[in-house]
């Protein structure tokens, strides 16, 4: 992999995930006496937590940078701006909700990703620092950017891992379809949302924007600029890309109107229940088979701290596992025990996930095991782990 820059946008990009939330009017800028600093305002307050204008204009000037690099036309400034709040806003609450509900993330976590994204980059962790720096980023923020990233992450794995299993007969409908072996799109979306209850005034005024933007955008507005500037999707301050999805991953609205699409295509307005929708085809590619190696795994952690040696971790978790050797049940072992908040509710259930997902040592781990066989203890940068 050539030795790619870290982008600068890239703490910007992660804190922006979703769209929705409350937004207030920016705190007035106070009068400057000649030699006074600038004095930072609240632009928006999420339930005990603010946003201030330095963050807003550091995550607006991510988007500017992004737009600009990529050649699309730029949006007017007051529309990102409130995009980009909006992002801002709805990742405050993500991370306050997995704060409520245990999720924590661990020096040693946060440690394991900025090695993953190193060697994305073709850097050593050195290396990616000297450069973050060199761009007139504080690494420590940079590293307190990654934590969140990985906290409202988990909160996601925590939704999906709560969601009903897929059942044999959804599995044997999907192979019996005949866009299983279909091709893939790659798409790009523009949202105009309608609120829960909406009155027909709402429904009919949403339409008209919707077929406004279509004629525009049929005139030659760039369809990306189009959906920083309008649309209330999660993909809107990316240009509104979607990236590549099959017929069978999306709605079966959009799988209607993309079917028949040629790259460059765009649909007409779709309404669904979110709003309206209009999708544009920006490429298409026969759909590749790939095999993924996947475990389906349950753990108990014993964390390493200030108040628990490596040696008491150990002990711990010897202990028990020789309870679970004389019978006892591993989720209520891990709900009692287990230092993992992510998983512990969950009976130390980790969901599907590829070998190497955990690092090194778990990935050795399982690769040694059989289904329904409980491991050794062994020990990770976060502690003692056993898993089943």
């Amino acid at each position: 992999m050539t030795q790619n820059r870290p982008q600068r946008t890239f703490r910007t990009a992660a804190l922006l995930t979703l769209a929705a939330g409350l937004l207030v009017p920016a705190a007035a800028p106070a009068q400057l006496t000649p030699n006074a600093e600038p004095i930072d305002s609240i632009v928006a307050l999420v339930d005990e937590d603010v946003i201030l204008r330095s963050e807003l204009d550091l995550a607006v000037a991510g988007i500017v940078e992004r737009v600009r690099a990529s050649g699309d036309a730029m949006p007017p400034m007051n529309l990102i701006e409130s995009q980009v709040l909006e992002r801002l806003i709805i990742r405050e609450l993500q991370i306050q909700r997995a704060l409520i509900t245990g999720i924590r993330i661990s020096d040693a976590d946060i440690d394991e990703a900025l090695v993953l994204l190193a060697q994305q980059n073709g850097l050593t962790i050195q290396q990616m620092r000297q450069l973050i720096e060199a761009d007139g980023e504080d690494f420590s923020e940079f590293r307190r950017n990654i934590g969140e990233e990985l906290m409202t992450e988990r909160l996601r794995q925590r939704i999906v891992n709560s969601m009903d299993p897929i059942t044999e007969t959804e599995i044997d409908i999907l192979l019996a379809s005949e866009e299983l072996g279909g091709g893939e799109y790659n798409v790009s979306h523009i949202l105009i949302g309608l609120p829960d209850g909406s009155t027909p005034q709402q429904i009919s005024e949403a339409q008209a924007k919707a077929d406004d933007i279509h004629e525009r955008l049929l005139g030659g507005l760039d369809f990306a600029s189009a959906a920083i500037s309008f649309s209330d999707s999660q993909e809107a301050l990316e240009g509104g890309l979607v990236g590549w999805r099959d017929l069978n991953s999306v709605p079966a609205f959009f799988s209607d109107a993309m079917r028949d699409l040629q790259p460059g295509d765009i649909t007409q307005p779709i309404r669904s229940p979110a709003g309206f929708h209009i999708i544009r085809v920006n490429d298409y590619r026969e759909q590749r088979q790939v095999v993924v190696k996947e475990y389906n795994a349950r753990h108990i952690m014993i964390q390493v701290n200030e108040l628990v040696t490596p040696r008491l971790a150990m002990d711990k978790i010897i202990d028990i596992r020789q309870e679970l050797e004389d019978g006892a049940d591993f989720a209520e072992l891990a709900r009692e025990h287990s230092d993992d908040q992510t998983s512990a509710n969950l009976g130390g259930d980790m969901g599907w996930f590829p070998p190497d997902a955990f690092g090194e040592r778990v990935a050795q781990t399982l690769l040694a095991m059989q289904p329904g066989q409980v491991s050794e203890p062994f020990q990770t940068q976060g502690g003692w782990h056993i898993m089943e």
